[in-house]
């Protein structure tokens, strides 16, 4: 499986009853592509896959797969329980997804042993490519990630750790056993500010938070940074660097913080879902802030 450019996990809009508003999510997912995506990650943790019925993962993975229509790979999340997995997991073959994005089990953790046999037990039960996400209670070992990726079916893995010594043992194990054939991304929450480091790795794609509300500026930033032009680190210090401080203020602002900002940017994509809480007013003023300065240094203010 390909990917060329930013890769684009959308938001999971919400009405005023609460249900997901698919009309919304379909505006936001082409908005996304027009933009030059190179890759939609459907129902994926931005899109608060956590917080998704069995009904609403399917709705959203059908109508991100609508709307991209073959433009760009489709990616589904899928995750949890190892039933649960499965349950995603088929629905999104059967709705037209191109690979899942195959998150942690929940609450446990497992030795490595374990981790490896519940990507398996996924990977048997669903004839589906896998890519792997590699963050909280699933951190892989350099043996096991080579082990996955002796898989046919696992296609990659997205790293949310960022242990930059792990995934360089790891970048090394898979390689030895698969060869190019095999992808790697930066999946850290604001990941443009560790772009270099997991590039120096040989890990240069990455998923861009940023991109889901300000995709003028994630734009910018890829571009600047892939020709050494010296705005690239401007919007590091003067915009990506401040969101990350913002983002760190609560656990869930990773994605709160870029509901807020797509609201601020006219989206309608409502509000976060419990557990998650919005970000207060005063912080949805100094977002505010934060876009107008990103936009301006991306010549887009």
């Amino acid at each position: 499986m390909q990917f060329d450019g930013i890769l684009f996990f959308p938001l999971t809009p919400f009405g005023e009853n609460g249900a997901v508003n698919e009309e919304a999510l379909a505006a936001h997912v082409a908005s996304g592509v027009a933009h030059g995506a190179g890759g939609v990650f459907a129902a994926c943790g931005t899109g608060e896959i956590h917080a998704l019925s069995a009904v609403e993962h399917a709705a959203v993975v059908r109508r991100s797969v609508e709307v991209v229509d073959g433009a760009v790979p489709v990616v589904a999340g899928a995750g949890g329980s190892v039933g649960t997995a499965i349950e995603q997991a088929r629905a999104a073959r059967e709705l037209g997804a191109d690979a899942i994005l195959l998150l942690p089990p929940y609450l446990v953790s497992a030795p490595q042993r374990g981790l490896v046999a519940y990507v398996r037990a996924v990977a048997a039960a669903v004839e589906i490519p896998i890519i792997v996400y590699q963050r909280g209670t699933m951190v892989l070992s350099p043996e096991s990630a080579a082990a996955l990726a002796a898989l046919p079916q696992v296609v990659g893995i997205k790293d949310g750790v960022g242990d930059l010594g792990l995934m360089q043992q790891i970048v090394l194990a898979v390689r030895a056993v698969r060869g190019e054939d095999f992808t790697f991304f930066n999946g850290l929450p604001t990941a443009e500010l560790t772009a270099a480091a997991y590039t120096g790795i040989g890990v240069p794609l990455y998923s861009s938070a940023a991109f889901a509300f300000v995709p003028e500026v994630a734009d910018a930033f890829y571009k600047a940074f892939h020709t050494c032009d010296p705005l690239a680190g401007r919007l590091l210090a003067e915009f990506y660097d401040p969101l990350v401080r913002l983002r760190d203020r609560s656990p869930g602002y990773a994605v709160a913080l870029v509901k807020a900002g797509a609201r601020s940017r006219g989206v309608e994509v409502g509000p976060v879902r419990a557990p998650f809480v919005d970000l207060t007013s005063a912080e949805e003023a100094e977002l505010a802030s934060l876009i107008e300065a990103g936009l301006s240094l991306a010549g887009k203010g």
